[in-house]
């Protein structure tokens, strides 16, 4: 699990242009066990990218499991029917591969990145765990322990550890599945029994809940031919109905303490609802632009004023969604202000000043230029995160699972044109005008 950063840095194009996006080609195709297959060829360089993308994140786990969607995907890599433990690795880097996995709030996703020659040693490794993982006790035992001291080096023993992105949620939300330590409780961890395991492996990680992605330097029919023979063969399996995690927006700010032992000053975080991108994806757009205009590099509006001019922190940040990627996750997301105190500032002046930010740019507009900036950047580094083939892999297959349309990614650059500077207005509109869940950490390490 990687953590949260704020948006890219600014773009060196021209202020204002409207980027346009690569024509990337892309086909998309269904197997009789409903695995879903995206096809993007790339004759650039001689690599290819495979991910396979799972509808299954730690929104999804039942309560009494904290932690279990992370776990299982640890569990993932310890073997398969036909592939020993921990020879999943060997197999790609003797390749000349790199591989890795990742937990998120809405999906679970496994990649390698490998020269070209070496796709269908890609497709038969994640075939192999997809048709077969090998869960057992002694397995289960030693990813349990793993996970556990990711959590004390990640979280416990880390100063900040886990601000605030498993700190703020049960502030802002109110159900199990939106409010709950991703990460996991190290007695429900412990809990965990092989029925467990092959419950949740049986449940979610059947191919109809499952999106396949190959990305570079690959002929799509001989493509094709590798996935129908390792992935075709794999039973189909009932797929979970796609769950709804909506919560109302709140209408009165909530605010809570917390002490960490280890900070060395204090910090604030600041969670606001945004509009669902499904149902309002330009009101979407327009809080990640309004995200940039107030904490994206040097000209930012809470950079200027925090960091430069009042002093009272040391370091701001604003993002969408859980690790800001907005469009890896479901409806509720938060907007996040992430913010390290300065010297003997208070959360109370910090938060002060942020809402004369917001109300200035609710009330006056942006300043000329500030739109044009802002868009550039996030235009920028949508192409930017696209440029390689594991990030254009990535990328859209979290569209198709989350939205259905893995052609977003070509459209983004011509959505983000369209955001006039109303709707930014509008957006830091709604945030002063909803109630806020504010997290003070205070620092132990004094």
């Amino acid at each position: 699990m990687s953590s949260p950063t704020a948006a890219g840095s600014a773009a060196s194009s021209a202020v204002g242009a409207a980027l346009p996006a690569p024509a990337y080609p892309l086909r998309k195709v269904v197997l009789d066990n409903g695995l879903r297959v995206l096809l993007a060829p790339d004759q650039t360089a001689p690599v290819v990218a495979v991910a396979v993308h799972y509808d299954v994140g730690f929104r999804s786990e039942p309560e009494g499991r904290t932690g279990f969607a992370h776990l299982f995907e640890h569990l993932m890599f310890q073997g398969s029917e036909n592939v020993g433990k921990a020879e999943h690795p060997k197999y790609v880097q003797a390749a000349g591969g790199i591989f890795n996995g990742s937990t998120h709030p809405d999906h679970t996703d496994y990649f390698e990145l490998l020269p070209s020659g070496a796709l269908e040693r890609a497709l038969f490794l994640e075939a192999d765990r997809m048709r077969a993982p090998k869960i057992t006790r002694e397995n289960l035992d030693n990813q349990i322990a793993v996970v556990q001291e990711e959590i004390r080096v990640n979280v416990l023993n880390r100063p900040y550890g886990g601000f605030p992105w498993i700190a703020l949620p049960p502030v802002a939300f109110d159900t199990f599945p939106n409010a709950h330590n991703g990460y996991g409780d190290f007695s429900e961890l412990e809990a965990a029994s092989l029925d467990d395991a092959a419950d949740f492996f049986d449940t979610f990680y059947a191919p109809g809940n499952a999106i396949l992605t190959i990305v570079g330097e690959f002929d799509p029919e001989q493509a094709l031919d590798l996935v129908q023979r390792y992935f075709g063969t794999i039973p189909a399996r009932p797929v979970p109905p796609r769950r709804s995690f909506a919560e109302p927006v709140r209408a009165e700010e909530r605010r809570e303490v917390l002490t960490d032992r280890l900070a060395p000053r204090p910090a604030l975080a600041v969670g606001y609802r945004v509009p669902d991108p499904d149902s309002d994806l330009p009101g979407l757009l327009a809080a990640e632009l309004l995200a940039d205009v107030l904490t994206n590099g040097d000209a930012s509006r809470l950079e200027r004023r925090l960091v430069q001019k009042d002093r009272l922190v040391t370091a701001v940040s604003t993002y969408v969604g859980t690790f800001g990627d907005p469009f890896g996750q479901r409806d509720p997301l938060l907007l996040t202000l992430d913010a390290r105190h300065a010297g003997d500032s208070t959360a109370d002046a910090v938060l002060a000043a942020v809402d004369e930010e917001l109300d200035r740019i609710a009330g006056d507009g942006l300043e000329p230029g500030e739109l044009e900036r802002v868009r550039a950047q996030a235009g920028a580094g949508i192409l930017r995160e696209a440029d390689d083939a594991l990030g254009r892999a990535l990328k859209i297959a979290t569209f198709e699972l989350h939205h259905g349309r893995p052609e977003l990614l070509n459209e983004l650059p011509g959505l983000l044109a369209e955001i006039t500077g109303d709707a930014v207005a509008a957006a830091a509109g709604a945030l002063r005008g909803q109630g806020r869940a504010v997290l003070e950490l205070r620092a132990g390490a004094a």
